[in-house]
C-alpha cells in the first residue's frame, strides 16, 4: 500500500503538471481564437466600409427595379379597372336610353289613344284630309277651265276687316271722347 501511495502522489504532481500545461495551452489556443475572430471582424467592418457603398447602389438599383414592375402592374390594373368602368358606363346609357324610349313610346301610345276618345283626328287622318282637299281642288280647277278661283286668304282678310269695325254709334261716340280730351300742346282759348 506504501507503493500504490508513492505512485499516486507522482501521477499527482505529474497530474498537476499536465493539467497546468494543458490550461496554458487551452488559454493560449482561446487567446489565439479570439484574436482571430476580431481580425475577422475588423476585416469585415473594413470590406462592408470599401464594399458597403456599391452594395448600398446594388440594392438601391433592385429597389428601382421591384418599383418599376409594381408601377408597370399596377398601370396595367388601372387600365383594365378603368376600361371596366368605361363598359359599365356605357351599359348604363344605353339602358337608360333604352328606357327613355320605351318610356316615350308608351307616353305616345296612351296620349293617342286618349286623342281617339276624344274624337280628335290622327296624323294619318290629316294627310287623308290633305289629299282630298288637294283632289277637290284640281278638280274645281278643271272644271271651270283653269281660271284661278278667289283665293282663301282674301276671304279672311275681308272677313277679318269685318269684324274689326266699330258700329257707326260707337265711332261717333269715340270721336266725341277724343275731342273733348285737350291736347298737350294746344292753348286754351278764352270763351
Amino acid at each position: 500500500m506504501a507503493k500504490f501511495k508513492k505512485t499516486a502522489k507522482k501521477t499527482a504532481s505529474a497530474g498537476k503538471g499536465d493539467a497546468q500545461a494543458q490550461a496554458e495551452q487551452l488559454s493560449k489556443s482561446l487567446s489565439e481564437s479570439a484574436q482571430q475572430i476580431w481580425l475577422a471582424g475588423v476585416g469585415a467592418f473594413g470590406r462592408a466600409q470599401a464594399e458597403g457603398t456599391k452594395l448600398f447602389e446594388g440594392l438601391v438599383k433592385e429597389g428601382l427595379n421591384l418599383e418599376k414592375t409594381a408601377r408597370s402592374f399596377a398601370g396595367k390594373r388601372a387600365d383594365v379597372v378603368r376600361d371596366a368602368v368605361e363598359n359599365r358606363v356605357d351599359q348604363a346609357r344605353e339602358r337608360a336610353t333604352d328606357t327613355w324610349d320605351r318610356l316615350e313610346k308608351v307616353f305616345e301610345e296612351r296620349v293617342q289613344k286618349a286623342l281617339v276618345k276624344l274624337g280628335v283626328p290622327g296624323r294619318e287622318d290629316l294627310k287623308d284630309l290633305v289629299g282630298r282637299v288637294d283632289t277637290l281642288t284640281a278638280e274645281l280647277r278643271r272644271q271651270r277651265g283653269g281660271k284661278a278661283t278667289r283665293k282663301p286668304a282674301a276671304k279672311k282678310a275681308s272677313a277679318k276687316k269685318a269684324a274689326t269695325r266699330k258700329p257707326a254709334a260707337k265711332r261717333a261716340t269715340a270721336k266725341k271722347a277724343a275731342a273733348k280730351v285737350p291736347r298737350k300742346g294746344a292753348k286754351k282759348t278764352a270763351s
